[in-house]
């Protein structure tokens, strides 16, 4: 409760964005929405505030009473509990279909194939049995969407247990992005849309993990009760040909 205290404070003591609508926002989304925003704010003058994190600690922090007036979540499931719960008005729309990906430091470490994924986590297993440890990064599975997915995978194809004692978890999608891309790390299982984001671009690459391997990652939008005109309007626009052009740009499926 005390974090949610501060991050109120802080968000609603923004000076140069005072009154603008706080959007939270997944992690994934964060050079995407970015840019997305920008555009918005060109063309209508309108200014936002964007907040970045796992899409469970916003759904948490929504139940609780944060002053947001849109979530954009990595997870459809996290909107339905919230509209269960009676903390918003409908279900929204799903804007986007994400998908995971291996993702690696650029030129350390030969790419694994579409048809093997997952052989830098079975490299970084084996060279642990010979005593060197190659982190494999992921965002947290207890409240981050991809970190969910990630979890699955690895499951799935029995590496959970064999890799865990390599693994890293960021409290979100973008902070394991940081983690995968470390000296000490061999790679790690996160959002695609970060890999192919223009900021990091030449440092790492990527290889797709198939969508059949996971549970869909049908990410979803909702408005709050206290939601203004900007936030609506913002919410109407998400959903027209310029912001799926940049959702699609960074990598997600919008139809």
């Amino acid at each position: 409760m005390r974090a949610l205290l501060l991050l109120c404070c802080w968000l609603l003591s923004a000076p140069v964005m005072a009154g603008a609508p706080i959007v939270a926002a997944a992690s994934s989304l964060q050079f995407a929405l970015e840019a997305a925003a920008a555009q918005f704010t060109q063309q209508t003058g309108h200014a936002l505030r964007l907040n970045f994190g796992s899409s469970g600690n916003f759904r948490r922090q929504i139940a609780q009473g944060a002053p947001f007036e849109l979530f954009l979540s990595a997870d459809e499931g996290f909107v339905q509990a919230l509209y269960d719960e009676g903390h918003v008005d409908n279900t929204g729309v799903m804007y986007a279909r994400g998908r995971l990906a291996w993702v690696q430091p650029a030129g350390r470490y030969s790419l694994p194939d579409e048809q093997a994924p997952l052989a830098g986590v079975q490299e970084a297993i084996a060279a642990l049995e010979e005593g060197q440890r190659l982190r494999i990064a992921i965002a947290s599975p207890e409240h981050a969407s991809y970190g969910m997915v990630a979890r699955e995978v690895l499951q799935k194809a029995g590496l959970w247990e064999s890799s865990e004692a390599l693994r890293v978890q960021g409290e979100n999608v973008s902070q394991a992005m940081q983690f995968a891309l470390s000296g000490e790390a061999r790679g790690g299982l996160v959002a695609y849309s970060l890999a192919v984001a223009p900021a990091l671009v030449g440092r790492s690459e990527a290889v797709l993990i198939p969508e059949a391997w996971h549970t869909p990652l049908r990410q979803r939008m909702v408005l709050m009760p206290q939601a203004g005109e900007v936030a609506h309007e913002f919410y109407a626009w998400l959903q027209q040909t310029d912001a799926k052009e940049i959702f699609q740009t960074y990598g997600f499926s919008t139809d």
